[in-house]
C-alpha cells in the first residue's frame, strides 16, 4: 500500500497540543460525527509516555484463545509498517469474546520501536508493562494479562474496530494519556491552528471564571460562542 505522508510540521504541530483538545479542533470542522473517530473507555493508556504523539496506524488482527495451524507470520506485520511513513503505531484487532492472552509484552515493543512506531493499541491484552513503561513505547490496551496463551496474528493491513474506533491502515492518529484521535487528513494541516484557537477561549472562560462572581445572562452569552 502506498501512503502520503502529510509535512512532518504539522505532526509536531498537533504534538503541542493535548488529545482532548485536538478532539474538540476536529469538532469545530464537522467533517464526522462528533461520536466518531477516538477510542471509547474500554480502551486506555496502560504503559508508556503520556505525552502527545502523532503516528500513522499499521493495522491487524489476532486471536489468543485456542491454537492456530494457518497463523500469519510476524514479519508480515512488520512488511506492512514499512510501507508507512513514520512515526507508526500498531493498532489491533482482538477478536475473541474476551481477552486471553496478550500480543503485546516487552519483546514486542523492542520488535515494533525497532520498526518506527511509537506505541501499540488493541482492545486485547498487553503485559510487561513496568519495562515496557521505562522504554517509553505506548500500549493502549482493555486489559493487563499474564500468558500470551495462544496469541498469533490473523489478517495485517485491514480496517479493525478497537475501542469502538474504525481504524483503516495508514490513519493519522494523535494519542496521550487520555486515548487515541483519529486526525482527518482533509483537515490535518489546520488542526493545530485550531486547537490553538480552542485553548485560547478555554483560557478566557477560565480567566473570567477566576475573576469571581458573575452576571448569569452575561456569562451565557460568553459561553455560547463557545459551545
Amino acid at each position: 500500500m502506498s501512503v502520503e505522508p502529510v509535512p512532518m510540521r504539522w505532526l509536531a504541530e498537533m504534538e503541542r497540543y493535548s488529545t482532548p483538545t485536538i478532539a474538540n479542533a476536529i469538532e469545530t470542522f464537522d467533517v464526522r460525527p462528533r461520536s466518531e473517530g477516538f477510542l471509547d473507555a474500554t480502551v486506555r493508556h496502560v504503559a508508556g509516555g503520556p505525552g502527545p504523539w502523532t503516528a500513522y496506524a499499521a493495522t491487524a488482527r489476532m486471536r489468543s484463545a485456542q491454537r492456530s495451524d494457518d497463523a500469519v507470520p510476524l514479519v508480515e506485520l512488520l512488511r506492512h509498517i514499512a510501507e508507512l511513513p513514520e512515526p507508526r503505531v500498531v493498532v489491533v484487532e482482538d477478536l475473541d469474546e474476551r481477552p486471553v492472552g496478550a500480543l503485546w509484552g516487552e519483546v514486542m515493543a523492542y520488535i515494533h520501536r525497532a520498526h518506527g512506531c511509537v506505541g501499540a493499541v488493541t482492545n486485547g491484552g498487553v503485559r510487561d508493562i513496568d519495562e515496557v513503561g521505562s522504554l517509553g513505547f505506548r500500549f493502549y490496551a482493555s486489559s493487563v494479562l499474564v500468558s500470551h496463551a495462544h496469541a498469533h496474528l490473523v489478517e495485517v493491513g485491514v480496517p479493525v474496530r478497537v475501542g469502538g474506533m474504525v481504524v483503516e491502515p495508514g490513519a493519522l492518529l494523535h494519542g496521550d494519556a487520555h486515548g487515541v484521535v483519529e486526525v482527518p487528513r482533509a483537515i490535518a494541516g489546520e488542526v493545530a491552528a485550531a486547537a490553538h484557537a480552542v485553548e485560547t477561549t478555554e483560557r478566557e472562560i477560565i480567566g473570567h471564571v477566576r475573576q469571581g462572581r458573575l452576571d448569569v445572562e452575561r456569562f451565557g452569552d460568553f459561553l455560547a460562542a463557545y459551545e
